[in-house]
């Protein structure tokens, strides 16, 4: 169903591809807009659970989007530094392929916002309960529940990180 990556040697092993996705502060999500145009649109996102989260009000064009057709790809780029002298960039991204849907269970909606205030908010606990608390009702988690993901990275960055593993090794 999904593609093989065609530069394998580029491929980022899982756990990496699972940090990257758990640094990464922010992402592109894209939805089938109307029209047949694509709609891309970036945002700030959580990885936990195995599962994407961000939050959303509960109206507006992405809220529709999604209710409509929940088919996602949603892609971070955690480097992206380009080397002029030798004509290339090193990256590392990650794309994600799921289905987005609103979460509707108030455990699991809570947990993502806890995340999310984790993640963007360390050391304002509090503040960020609060928060919580006076924007519940009015505020939308959306999760996406991964079907396919790819890591991938620059042949120079791959190359450096094996080479620095097998030292540690010794």
């Amino acid at each position: 169903m999904f593609r093989e990556m065609r530069r394998a040697n580029q491929l980022l092993p899982m756990e990496l591809t699972e940090d990257v996705l758990r640094r990464a502060t922010a992402g592109v999500l894209a939805l089938e807009g109307e029209n047949s145009y694509p709609y891309a649109v970036p945002l700030s996102y959580v990885y936990g659970n195995g599962k994407i989260y961000f939050h959303s009000a509960t109206s507006g064009y992405k809220f529709d989007l999604i209710q409509a057709n929940g088919m996602v790809s949603f892609c971070v780029i955690e480097q992206d530094q380009i080397v002029p002298e030798e004509l290339t960039t090193y990256f590392r991204s990650v794309i994600v392929f799921g289905k987005a849907k609103v979460i509707r269970d108030e455990q699991e909606k809570r947990r993502a916002l806890e995340l999310l205030s984790e993640k963007y908010s360390p050391g304002y606990e509090e503040k960020s309960r609060l928060s919580i608390e006076r924007n519940w009702d009015n505020v939308c988690i959306v999760g996406i529940e991964i079907d396919h993901v790819t890591g991938k990275e620059a042949r120079e960055l791959a190359k450096l990180r094996k080479s620095s593993s097998s030292s540690s090794k010794q």
